[in-house]
């Protein structure tokens, strides 16, 4: 199997086109509905690289950030994180990067823009 992505999305439709797509390219997928599921998961497991909703139920995308850079684990806390967010307007590029997010992508989703960061981010 691929590079694992976590993909933590409320969204079901986002989530399945997402694990579709990236599925075509090898990836494993790991599919999440909140950033306390991320937590949990990286407790125990690794990743790649996370694709991540902002606007998520229980723990949100920049709370979820800002926790898996604060993680004691130097490989974990490295994760490249690529915000999803249908409310970019909200955030600034530069906030983004200052709770460390590497990028963010609008929705509605390119997905061809998606698999390239994904690319990108892995070397894959």
């Amino acid at each position: 199997m691929g590079k694992k992505v976590l993909v933590a999305e409320d969204s079901s439709v986002i989530q399945n086109l997402t694990k579709r797509i990236l599925s075509f390219q090898n990836y494993e997928i790991i599919s999440m509905k909140n950033g306390k599921e991320v937590l949990d998961y990286l407790d125990k497991n690794d990743a790649d690289i996370i694709l991540m909703d902002i606007n998520m139920p229980v723990m949100n995308g920049i709370d979820c950030a800002k926790a898996v850079r604060a993680l004691a684990d130097k490989a974990k806390s490295s994760i490249p994180i690529i915000a999803i967010t249908g409310n970019a307007q909200n955030h600034t590029v530069d906030f983004f990067h200052s709770i460390g997010i590497n990028e963010f992508l609008p929705k509605p989703l390119n997905f061809d823009l998606l698999v390239e960061l994904v690319n990108k981010y892995t070397q894959n």
